[in-house]
């Protein structure tokens, strides 16, 4: 990690947790990091839809902020199934997770798209969290970095300079999703430095050094520290760990 840029740690809940089960699990949560500086790092929780309203309130001024799993670019409309910007906002929502992967995968979502939600989510006045990252396919085929160069590229098409330095970017290998398998801190921090590298070719080194890239991937305890020792790692995006407080706490407490 680079101390010029603040960690963030942010946890991914996808369909899990009625909205009394996430009100227990941040409170939980909040007991858990109470001594955690907001200075030292930045703490998202992303519930699903259906628990932000109760979990709103629980989180205002603590040190945990509220995130949501998607967003749409309309305003409002006829889109069955989706949610507007001033949805999240009303119940304090922050950030905006946009393309993770079982979204491209099971809903057919496009870097196109994603560029969409994410320039939606920032003209609203939200953060978007922009996931990429390879199948184990591609990545048996050597073509990392290919791939992850064409979606970064697709997903953040038309940015401006401020609109890079509110978003966050999660690299999250497809194939170490769910599955247990974790990049090791070096195949992560290869990854890392080539987004980082594009960033600069794209809106310069001063922002690129200053844009925050978290790791994704069954990230634990564990294996935390390690991850997010790397030079380019600033955090990371956390699926089925944020479920428990105590595993989420232990991640948190590896970048201080």
């Amino acid at each position: 990690m680079n101390p010029n840029r603040k960690p963030i740690i942010a946890g991914n809940w996808k369909m899990y947790k009625t909205a009394a089960e996430a009100v227990a699990l941040v409170n939980e949560l909040k007991r858990a990091v109470a001594d955690v500086k907001e200075s030292s790092v930045e703490i998202v929780v992303c519930p699903p839809f259906t628990a932000l309203a109760a979990v709103g309130p629980v989180l205002a001024n603590s040190n945990v902020k509220l995130g949501a799993q998607n967003v749409h670019w309309e305003k409002e409309g006829a889109f069955t199934g989706e949610i507007a910007p001033a949805m999240l906002k009303e119940h304090g929502v922050r950030y905006a997770i946009v393309g993770h992967s079982e979204r491209r995968q099971f809903f057919g979502e496009t870097d196109a798209g994603v560029n969409k939600r994410a320039k939606a989510a920032l003209a609203n006045g939200l953060r978007p969290i922009v996931c990429v990252g390879e199948m184990l396919a591609e990545r048996e085929a050597g073509q990392t970095s290919a791939v992850v160069a064409s979606q970064v590229r697709g997903c953040l098409a038309g940015f401006t300079q401020d609109e890079m330095l509110a978003t966050v970017i999660a690299y999250e290998p497809v194939w170490a999703i769910g599955t247990g398998k974790t990049a090791t801190p070096e195949q992560a921090q290869e990854v890392h430095a080539l987004i980082r590298k594009l960033l600069g070719e794209w809106f310069g080194g001063d922002v690129a050094s200053q844009v925050r890239i978290q790791y994704g991937g069954s990230v634990k305890p564990g294996n935390a520290s390690a991850l997010l020792g790397q030079p380019d790692i600033d955090g990371a995006l956390v699926g089925g760990a944020s479920l428990k407080a105590a595993d989420f706490a232990g991640i948190i407490r590896g970048v201080l």
